[in-house]
């Protein structure tokens, strides 16, 4: 039975769209049927693997019951590895989700045998705590939260994590919290060792041991439509990543 991953920060600019792609990839390497579910109508994950924005049907279609997810998942470049696109409408289901009674499950009604077809199912959320990602927290197993090495880290989790707390009281008591990721880390600064130290001392038992280095081919690969394990294998994005996705397999 596959698990549901929703990769959720509700700052931007955090890397989680870069996790959510580079970790697919990294399963997709090792073998696993994985898709990358896109909920972000800035279609960054969709491009991240090289497919087009205005991709169709796409994940606007999927929750308003005009397409399944059997038509929407695409086959990438990628061996084992599909995308459900987003496009620029999500923006509006943002608006049209609170209207509809019940909204907040939409997603996980629509993803339906999606465990049975994928070992690993990503969602990348959009950098808010909206409708989107609340459908996407609802539908997940788990949660997975990249956190930037930097000083307003903590606060945005204090908010994150409260609104964790109520999607499990109230719409999935199974959601739990895979982990921790410490992204775009500079080892030379002293701000990023102590905001590390920070969060290590905060949540102990949360944060992964990988950390994710601020790295040029990181940053490159989206502009060639490639994970960063494609793009540059060798490069220390790269290796770090294929860590993580070690640690996540074996958190299970």
């Amino acid at each position: 039975m596959g698990k549901i991953y929703a990769i959720a920060n509700q700052k931007g600019g955090v890397g989680k769209t870069t996790t959510a792609v580079n970790l697919a990839a990294c399963i997709a390497e090792a073998g696993y049927d994985t898709l990358l579910l896109d909920i972000d109508p800035q279609c960054n994950a969709t491009v991240g693997v090289g497919l087009s924005k205005d991709a169709e049907p796409s994940v606007y279609d999927l929750l308003s019951g005009d397409a399944s997810i059997t038509e929407i998942a695409l086959p990438t470049a990628i061996d084992h590895l599909w995308v459900a696109p987003a496009s620029p409408d999500l923006a509006g289901a943002n608006v049209e989700l609170p209207r509809i009674a019940g909204s907040e499950t939409r997603l996980k009604e629509a993803l339906g045998t999606v465990r049975e077809r994928y070992a690993f199912t990503l969602l990348d959320c959009p950098p808010s705590l909206g409708p989107l990602t609340v459908n996407a927290l609802v539908a997940a197993d788990k949660v997975l939260v990249p956190v930037q090495a930097e000083y307003f880290a903590l606060e945005g989790l204090a908010g994150l994590l409260d609104t964790l707390a109520l999607v499990q009281r109230e719409l999935n008591p199974r959601l739990t919290i895979a982990g921790m990721v410490l992204t775009m880390f500079d080892a030379r600064t002293r701000l990023a060792q102590e905001v590390e130290q920070e969060v290590r001392t905060h949540f102990p038992d949360l944060v992964f041991d990988t950390v994710i280095p601020r790295n040029v081919r990181i940053s490159e690969a989206p502009s060639f439509g490639k994970p960063v394990i494609h793009h540059d294998p060798h490069s220390a994005g790269a290796n770090a990543y294929f860590e993580l996705a070690k640690e996540v397999a074996a958190r299970g």
